[in-house]
C-alpha cells in the first residue's frame, strides 16, 4: 500500500519546481529555500493541511 497520496506527490513535485525557480520561501523568515529536503518537507506539510494521506510528522 502506498504511503503517500497522489495529491501529496503532486504538491511535493510542485514545491521542488518552485524551489528550482527560486520562488519557494520558508516559514516565518520568508527566505528562499535552497535545500531539496526542505522543499519536500514543505510540500508534505501543505499536503497534510489539505487532508492528503501523509504519515505523521517525525519528531
Amino acid at each position: 500500500m502506498a504511503k503517500y497520496d497522489k495529491k501529496a506527490q503532486e504538491k511535493v513535485e510542485e514545491n521542488i519546481k518552485e524551489m528550482k525557480e527560486g520562488k519557494l520561501k520558508s516559514g516565518r523568515s520568508r527566505k528562499p529555500v535552497k535545500s531539496r529536503k526542505q522543499a519536500i518537507a514543505i510540500g508534505l506539510s501543505e499536503a497534510r493541511k489539505e487532508g492528503a494521506k501523509v504519515p505523521e510528522k517525525k519528531k
